[in-house]
């Protein structure tokens, strides 16, 4: 087939090239895909309007009714100390562990590992318990991050 001349081929039709639109091939072939496409397909709402929208303050507390029945773990810490772990290992039934904090010393109430109040110890039907006496300022939490 010596008659035949070889047309040169467009940059789109070399081996390994993916082809565009405006080369012959069908449309949407070599693109990206459309996301919002795929959704459609799989029967899935759009994203819809990404857009920041301004919240009103005043109609924050109906969205935090979404938040008040999130358990959060509250603890009250009693006081700290450091030890050697030579210490550590001689601990034995009736050991005392000597605290930083006096007796009659506010302790301090954490939800979390963010320090929100301070109380006083109180037992009540046999149980411990905690009466507030402090609730840490927001000045005194941006404190505790520097």
């Amino acid at each position: 087939m010596a008659d035949e001349k070889e047309t040169p081929k467009a940059p789109e039709e070399k081996a390994g090239a993916e082809p565009s639109v405006g080369a012959g091939a069908e449309p949407g072939a070599g693109l990206k895909p459309d996301p919002e496409l795929a959704r459609k397909k799989k029967g899935l709402p759009p994203f819809g309007d990404l857009e920041q929208k301004v919240v009103n303050p005043a109609s924050a507390p109906g969205n935090m009714n979404l938040l008040l029945d999130v358990p959060m773990k509250v603890a009250v810490q009693l006081g700290n100390t450091r030890m050697l772990i030579k210490e550590l290992l001689q601990l034995g039934q009736g050991s005392v562990i000597q605290l930083d904090k006096i007796a009659g010393d506010p302790m301090d109430v954490y939800i979390g590992d963010k320090m929100i109040a301070r109380g006083e110890l109180v037992v009540v039907n046999d149980m411990f318990g905690v009466r507030i006496t402090d609730i840490v300022s927001p000045v005194e939490r941006i404190e505790t991050f520097k």
